[in-house]
């Protein structure tokens, strides 16, 4: 298995400003997705932390206790578990345009950023503090981006 690069970014405007160098410099894939693929995914997951979750992913709620002492600790250190499939709504499209899909992303970063009171409740890890919900997808973009090897 390809080594990955390492990545950590203090915030999501730092996942941007690394999705943008990859624009510019072109990149080669250690994963399957594209550089547009993976910002939709992150857009897609992202979103509904201000919009809400769908009414199903609550099912499993009461393993939120089990989830935040055993892989919320993973996530946040950088080590997400790798090839775990995740629901088909947060699945990209085949064909993407990187660009439109990097800008897709900043503008959801934003939305994210000017939103007012508590993000919806995690569905692996329930109501938690902005600043955790933050690192949660500031981990999730960097999981997802060392997939990118920036072309020389």
């Amino acid at each position: 298995m390809e080594q990955l690069r390492e990545l950590h970014f203090d915030d999501l405007n730092a996942a941007i400003k690394e999705a943008r160098s990859l624009l510019k410099s072109g990149y080669n894939r250690s994963g399957i997705w594209s550089l547009g693929q993976i910002c939709r995914h992150l857009t897609l997951v992202q979103d509904p932390s201000v919009d809400g979750y769908p009414k199903w992913m609550s099912l499993f709620a009461f393993l939120r206790p089990v989830m935040r002492r055993i892989l919320l600790p993973k996530v946040l250190s950088g080590d997400s578990p790798r090839g775990i499939r995740t629901a088909s709504m947060f699945v990209p499209p085949a064909e993407l345009d990187d660009v439109r899909e990097v800008e897709a992303f900043a503008a959801s970063v934003a939305r994210f950023y000017a939103h007012f009171g508590d993000y919806a409740p995690h569905p692996a890890f329930g109501r938690l503090p902005r600043e955790r919900i933050e690192q949660i997808h500031t981990a999730h973009a960097a999981h997802h981006l060392r997939f990118l090897r920036p072309r020389d």
